[in-house]
């Protein structure tokens, strides 16, 4: 999936659409514009995009709010645009599932190949089993379900998402920077912070019980899940 892949594009700016949407179709896109949250909503259910480009500053409801309603209905990627380069902001964007994080202003060739990258990603990782089964653990991408010891556990999308990760590559080491990369998809220069309270929350969901598996820490490296 690539050209001729389905953009939602999300901004209250008319021109900033305008733009992005002309060069998007001429590289072959479908596009879709919303300029507030609802009517990105509205359009998503309806028409179901492969990808969403999503500006924070929106009237009514925000960038963030949309973003999380979307998580709950879809893991396709997310890129977030801001006037702001702070790292709270790119931090908050990871937490809640986005994909990539742009800064106004910026140039829509390098939008276009970001989203082209974004797809490459996604579509790679549709590639592996959707489901992976260790003792007392069933991980579940297709319709992001973990069981643990025969019963549902309730995780967020990006916990979901990191332990699948961590998991089809069992025993392999990864440093903080590669989890964000292939988890949360997009160069992240700053705090890697998010990784380790992510690695946390798992680990608190498991510590009751004794596994064949665990995520370990490597110390000065970064993170395994360690099949024994």
């Amino acid at each position: 999936m690539n050209g001729n892949a389905h953009v939602l594009v999300v901004d209250d700016d008319i021109n900033i659409c305008e733009i992005i949407r002309i060069y998007l179709e001429k590289d072959n896109f479908q596009v879709s514009v919303a300029y507030d949250g609802k009517k990105a909503l509205d359009i998503f259910k309806d028409k179901a995009p492969d990808i969403v480009i999503l500006d924070i500053m929106l009237p009514g409801m925000d960038g963030w709010q949309v973003c999380r309603e979307i998580r709950k209905l879809s893991a396709i990627p997310i890129i977030m645009l801001s006037a702001k380069d702070e790292t709270f902001n790119k931090v908050l964007g990871l937490e809640l599932g986005a994909d990539d994080y742009m800064v106004k202003p910026f140039e829509p060739k390098e939008l276009i190949a970001r989203i082209r990258a974004v797809l490459r990603r996604y579509d790679r990782h549709e590639e592996v089993p959707q489901q992976l089964v260790f003792p007392g653990l069933v991980i579940n991408k297709s319709n992001y379900t973990v069981k643990l010891n025969g019963n549902d556990l309730e995780l967020p999308p990006k916990e979901l998402e990191l332990l699948y990760f961590l998991a089809a590559n069992p025993n392999k080491v990864f440093t903080r920077e590669q989890l964000l990369e292939n988890v949360w998809g997009f160069d992240f220069y700053g705090d890697t912070r998010t990784v380790d309270v992510h690695i946390k929350r798992l680990r608190e969901k498991f510590e009751a019980g004794d596994y064949k598996w665990q995520i370990k820490t490597v110390w000065g490296v970064g993170y395994k899940f360690e099949v024994k």
